[in-house]
This record gives C-alpha cells, sequence and structure tokens, in this order.
C-alpha cells in the first residue's frame, strides 16, 4: 500500500469513527429523552389511575406506532412519533406499576426492578462498546427467540402451565439482552445508520427487561 492509499484508508476510517459518534450520541441522548417522557407519562397515568388497555389496545397501539415510526425515521416526523411511541408505552406501564405498589413490599419490587435493568443495560452496552466485539452472529438467536417466544405468549393465552409465565419473562430478558447487543454492535460497526430506530430498539428492551424482572421478582417473592 502505498502513501496516498494509507492516507485516504486513515481519513475513511477517521470519516466513519466521527460518524459512529455522532450515532451514538443522537441514540443516547434521545434514549434518555425517551425514558425521561415515558416515566413522566408513566406517573401521570398512575396518578389518574387509568385503567389498563386491553389487548387489542396494547397491539394496535405498539405495532402500529411502531410502522408509522419506522416509515416516517428519515424526516422530523419520525421524532415526533418515537416520542408517541414511548409516551403510549409509559401510558401502559402506569396501570402495572400501580397494580405492584399496592402489594405490601411493592416498592421495594419497582426500585429492585428498575435497579436490575439499569445494571443489565448499562452492563451490555459498556461491554459492547468497549471490547468492539461484532454480535451479529446473534442474528439467528433473536429471529429463533422471536419466534419460540411469541409461540409461549399464544400458548399461555389459551393454555394454563403452571409456570409458563414465569418462563416466558426469563425468556424476554434473555430476548432483550441479546437485542442490545446486537444493536449497539450494530452501530459500531455499520450496521445501523439511524439513531431513531436504534433508539427505539434500546427503548423497546429496556421496556421488555423491566416489566419482564418485575413479574419475575413478583412471582419469586409470591405476590
Amino acid at each position: 500500500m502505498n502513501m496516498q492509499d494509507q492516507q485516504t484508508t486513515l481519513q475513511h476510517s477517521g470519516v466513519n469513527e466521527a460518524e459512529v459518534s455522532k450515532l451514538f450520541r443522537n441514540t443516547y441522548a434521545l434514549l434518555a429523552m425517551t425514558l425521561a417522557f415515558s416515566s413522566i407519562v408513566a406517573m401521570v397515568s398512575m396518578a389518574l389511575n387509568l385503567p389498563r388497555p386491553n389487548i387489542i389496545i396494547m397491539l394496535v397501539g405498539f405495532y402500529g406506532l411502531l410502522f408509522l415510526t419506522s416509515k416516517f425515521r428519515d424526516s422530523g416526523w419520525g421524532l415526533v412519533l418515537t416520542f408517541v411511541f414511548t409516551g403510549f408505552l409509559g401510558y401502559t406501564t402506569g396501570p402495572i406499576l400501580n397494580a405492584y405498589l399496592s402489594l405490601p413490599n411493592g416498592g421495594s419490587l419497582v426500585a429492585m426492578a428498575l435497579g436490575m435493568t439499569a445494571m443489565v443495560f448499562l452492563g451490555l452496552s459498556a461491554y459492547a462498546i468497549l471490547t468492539r466485539k461484532d454480535f451479529s452472529f446473534l442474528s439467528g438467536f433473536i429471529m429463533a427467540g422471536f419466534v419460540v417466544l411469541l409461540c409461549a405468549v399464544v400458548a399461555s393465552i389459551f393454555l394454563d402451565i403452571s409456570g409458563l409465565s414465569l418462563a416466558i419473562s426469563a425468556g424476554f430478558v434473555l430476548f432483550s439482552s441479546a437485542i442490545i447487543l446486537y444493536q449497539t454492535s450494530s452501530i459500531i460497526h455499520g450496521g445501523e445508520d439511524n439513531y431513531i430506530m436504534a433508539t427505539i430498539t434500546l427503548f423497546v428492551s429496556i421496556y421488555n427487561i423491566f416489566l419482564s424482572l418485575l413479574h419475575i421478582l413478583g412471582v419469586v417473592g409470591d405476590d
């Protein structure tokens, strides 16, 4: 490789590093804002004692807003829809938190689930960033995990199997943890170049981990 090729390679690497750094800043800044906004919406939902939406509203709201956010991800509307989507999830979380807080040790359960969720997210993100490993090999596991969890959730609606809900929650923790590693690695290695979609992916993973851990802790505590 001659001197000119080396300079070109270094310049290209510098641009890539700058782009990755910008994508990280935008993603984590938006993630922090959406987490704060979703928390505020959840607290309002709790204060108003709003009812938990039924499964139809949940599915339509979740996948409808997710589709719209993805469709408009390259425009300003994508940013607006990101807050609408995360706010909707915050609203659905409020009634769940009220149910747990009504338990004798509900406050400690919620605090423990929050703490464990933060530790899982920060630990996995730091590991992926510091090691800079390529976790693209997890794509197969994620796809298989999605299919298995979907089948398990459908089965839980029609079958009363002892321990199935606990297994589903544990599965969601592992599934969402894999997605955090995969998404963070994807940002580093150029597999993801849109900070809105990166934020949505990480937010949903955090949401799933928190609710799953809350359920597991409640079952273990006989609540």
